[in-house]
């Protein structure tokens, strides 16, 4: 009994990654690619996990001594590509503004749990 669908909430996230290449401007007033890209977040993806109730204490089995996040997502899809620069959209959606960050993440063989810390951006 992996996740239950019943006990999913959905959410958004983004990326943290290339979104652009960059451009500059030669000295007769040519546009040149220079190859690299410019880094920023992608577009928002919907997903659906279970997101634990606010908690307040650490856990040390799963995070090691990481004691500042909010609450945890698990998932069984071991293909999630979230990792530790991505920010998510729980109590709100794009466009608002994000309002949770990755704090860590502890791959097991059959689940993912994703420690979140709620931020304020303004």
């Amino acid at each position: 009994m992996r996740n239950l669908q019943r006990n999913t909430r959905t959410f958004w996230y983004r990326l943290y990654e290339e979104v652009e290449p960059i451009e500059t401007t030669d000295e007769w007033g040519n546009t040149v690619e220079t190859g690299g890209q410019s880094m920023g977040y992608g577009d928002p993806v919907k997903m659906s996990a279970n997101i634990s109730p606010a908690t307040g204490a650490s856990i040390t089995e799963q995070f090691g001594n990481l004691d500042n996040y909010d609450k945890v997502i698990v998932t069984a899809d071991m293909s999630c590509p979230i990792d530790e620069n991505t920010v998510l959209y729980v109590d709100t959606t794009p466009p608002q503004p994000y309002d949770y960050v990755v704090r860590g993440i502890a791959k097991s063989l059959n689940s993912i749990s994703i420690a979140i810390r709620k931020v304020d951006v303004s």
